[in-house]
C-alpha cells in the first residue's frame, strides 16, 4: 500500500486535477451504484455533510440511540449546521422501521420536520450489527413515501457486504447518500468517501471545502484506498472469523455471547464480574492487549488485519486470566 501511494500520479484536487483520486472516486461510486463520489479526510466529515445536503437548518434527522453521528462527532449536526436529531433505543443498533415511523413528523408550520432518516451499518456499539435487508428495503419504500432522504453512515459496510452476501450497489440503491470508510477494516492510512448523486456530490464539494477538508495532492491517499479495494476487501471474512473465535471463547467466561457476533466487532459486558470496564482495560493494556471502554460495564474488541491468529489467542488467554482473577 505505502508503495502504491509513493508511485501515485497526483495533481491538485481541490480544483479536480487530480487524476487518482478521480479514478477512485468514479470506481467507488460505481461499486454502490451512485452517479459520483467525494473523496474526505474523515467518516465524520462525510456524515455530516451528507446530513446538511438532505436537510436544512432547523429540520431534524432521525437516528439509532447509539448511532456514531450522535454519540463521536461532537454535535456537529447542530454546532455546525443547525440540524435537529432525535434518537429511537434499539437493541444491539437494528433497525426496525415499526420504531420509526411514529416518530416521523411531517412538513408543517408548527412542527420540526423530520428530512432524514440515517442507519449505520454495520452497527459500531451496537456491536458490528448487520442491519436487515428486508427491513432496509422497507424503509426505502416508505421514505419514498413519506418524501423522507435516507443517508446510511457505512463505515463498515464493506463487513456487511462481506457477511451477508448483499451487493455493495443493491445497500447503495436504498439510500440517498452514503459515507463509507477506508480507514477500518480496509486498512487504508487516512480517508471516507461520500456516495450521492452528482447534483448533491457537487454540493458537497463546497461543503468539504468550507470544512477545511480541500487536500491537494490528496492522490496519494486515493491510492491507498484503490490499494485497499484490491487487496482487503474479500479477507474481511478472516477478521469475522477471528471475532466468532473470540466470542466463543469468551462466552465461556459469561461475558458474551458468540450468537452476537456477526461481523468483526465483539462486545463484552462486565456487568456480573465486579471488573469496571476502565480498569479492565487498563489491566489488558498492560498486558499488550488493547481494548476500547464503551461504557462503564462495556469493552469492545475489534479484529482487523494486524491481528492474526497467534493474536486472538494471545488475547483469549489474557482476558480469561484477569477475568478469572475477578
Amino acid at each position: 500500500m505505502r508503495q502504491a501511494m509513493a508511485e501515485a500520479v497526483v495533481g491538485d484536487d481541490v480544483y479536480g486535477e487530480d487524476p487518482t483520486v478521480n479514478a477512485f472516486e468514479a470506481r467507488v461510486a460505481q461499486m454502490f451504484g451512485h452517479e459520483a463520489a467525494l473523496f474526505v479526510p474523515t467518516g465524520s466529515m462525510g456524515n455530516q455533510i451528507a446530513l446538511r445536503l438532505l436537510a436544512e437548518p432547523g429540520e431534524e434527522i432521525l437516528c439509532d440511540a447509539d448511532a456514531h453521528i450522535v454519540t463521536y462527532e461532537m454535535g456537529a449536526a447542530a454546532a455546525v449546521f443547525g440540524l435537529a436529531t432525535r434518537t429511537i433505543p434499539s437493541v444491539r443498533g437494528r433497525f426496525r422501521l415499526a420504531d420509526y415511523v411514529p416518530h416521523v413528523r411531517p412538513r408543517q408550520p408548527y412542527t420540526v420536520r423530520t428530512a432524514v432518516i440515517a442507519v449505520e451499518n454495520t452497527h459500531n456499539r451496537g456491536g458490528g450489527t448487520i442491519q436487515s435487508f428486508d427491513e432496509l428495503r422497507a424503509l426505502r419504500t416508505y421514505a419514498d413515501e413519506a418524501d423522507v432522504a435516507l443517508h446510511c453512515d457505512a463505515a463498515r459496510i464493506w463487513n456487511a457486504h462481506i457477511a451477508s452476501g448483499v451487493e455493495l450497489a443493491t445497500y447503495g440503491g436504498l439510500f440517498d447518500t452514503l459515507s463509507v470508510c477506508l480507514s477500518k477494516g480496509l486498512g487504508a492510512p487516512i480517508g471516507s468517501v461520500l456516495v450521492g448523486s452528482a447534483e448533491r456530490v457537487a454540493a458537497a464539494r463546497l461543503w468539504r471545502k468550507r470544512l477545511g477538508g480541500g487536500m491537494r495532492q490528496v492522490g496519494i491517499l486515493a491510492a491507498a484506498g484503490q490499494y485497499a479495494l484490491d487487496h482487503n476487501l474479500e479477507r474481511l471474512a478472516d477478521d469475522h472469523a477471528r471475532a466468532k473465535t473470540l466470542g466463543h471463547a469468551l462466552a465461556d467466561c459469561g461475558v458474551a455471547s458468540a450468537a452476537d457476533v456477526e461481523t468483526n466487532v465483539v462486545v463484552l459486558d462486565l456487568t456480573e464480574t465486579g471488573w469496571a470496564a476502565r480498569d479492565l482495560a487498563t489491566e489488558a493494556g498492560a498486558r499488550g492487549v488493547l481494548i476500547s471502554v464503551v461504557s462503564p460495564t462495556r469493552i469492545r474488541l475489534l479484529t482487523h488485519l494486524d491481528v492474526d491468529d497467534a493474536a486472538v489467542e494471545r488475547a483469549v488467554t489474557v482476558l480469561a486470566d484477569l477475568l478469572a482473577a475477578g
